[in-house]
């Protein structure tokens, strides 16, 4: 969908009129009245009004500034000649493609027309006006493997997740470490610290009453996707991020391989289950203190959720 045009135009994409290919169907969040979104590759969200039996693309943000205006409409370059620009960059999908993906979705209970959608890689990105104008929400994230850090987009969001029971309180698990929100991703401030355990990871889950308290899988980084020294741990807060607490009581210690894709952690009243690559689902119920393993030998897991 993009070519570079980083060299004359600074950082950023040329963006392209070819018809988009839909590559994967990534994430989906549920509203009152019928409201299913859809998240896709290539940086596509649907929604649906009627539970689910028809969809349409929401232009809005597939047309956002962020990436160029207009990709429907035919035309490559700006009035004054320029080419249009997206800030939007791509994720590892499928068949080789490299697109932007909408992996996060998240409704507030107190107003479904606010919604919340994470971008690999272009950042956080919220509506509340039900999806008909949409502004970045990345204040106080820094994008340090871009030469500008403070850049307004391109941040990598791996994941995003807010308390249900206080949907002011916002986590995010990025590429360059984990994020904390307490006034609805208005701004965010980092609560972790790189080279520490508890820094790289993909998934985060919020707990579903008190917006201080998460969990996180970390990983040992972006090039090595395991387990932390060989050694498996949840980590969770109660004091927004402040400190972290390692849990690791009927977790393997020796010899872990595992990694937590973003969709594959979730919790529910105090209940925490995470699957991993390994195909090895565990479950805590006493909020990530110990731990036993539910199922071994599956397949990758790739989402974990509660009914």
């Amino acid at each position: 969908m993009f070519e570079d045009a980083s060299s004359e135009y600074g950082v950023g994409w040329k963006t392209s009129t070819k018809p988009a290919t839909l590559l994967k169907l990534w994430a989906i969040a549920f509203g009152p009245g019928g409201r299913v979104w859809v998240g896709t590759i290539p940086g596509g969200l649907f929604e649906s009004r009627d539970g689910g039996a028809t969809f349409a693309l929401n232009l809005p943000l597939w047309n956002h500034d962020s990436r160029g205006g207009d990709l429907f409409g035919g035309v490559d370059t700006n009035p004054d000649g320029s080419p249009k620009i997206t800030t939007w960059f791509g994720t590892p999908a499928s068949e080789g493609e490299f697109a932007a993906g909408i992996h996060s979705i998240a409704v507030d209970p107190r107003n479904p027309d606010r919604v919340l959608v994470a971008v690999s890689t272009a950042g956080v990105i919220e509506t509340s006006d039900g999806g008909n104008s949409w502004r970045s929400r990345n204040k106080g994230m820094r994008n340090e493997n871009s030469p500008d850090p403070e850049a307004e987009w391109g941040h990598d969001t791996h994941y995003i997740d807010l308390c249900p029971g206080a949907p002011d309180h916002v986590w995010q698990q990025n590429h360059v470490g984990i994020y904390y929100s307490d006034n609805g991703a208005e701004s965010w401030k980092p609560v972790s610290t790189f080279g520490d355990a508890v820094h790289f990871g993909f998934a985060v889950a919020a707990d579903d009453r008190d917006g201080k308290t998460a969990w996180v899988v970390p990983g040992r980084s972006d090039q090595q996707r395991m387990a932390v020294d060989g050694a498996l741990m949840v980590a969770r807060t109660r004091d927004g991020g402040q400190s972290w607490q390692q849990l690791r009581k009927g977790l393997p210690q020796h010899n872990a391989f595992d990694v937590v894709y973003r969709h594959a952690l979730d919790q529910s009243a105090g209940v925490v289950a995470f699957g991993s690559t390994t195909g090895n689902l565990y479950v805590s119920s006493d909020g990530g203190d110990t731990w036993a393993a539910v199922a071994n030998n599956l397949p990758p897991i790739y989402s974990v959720r509660f009914g």
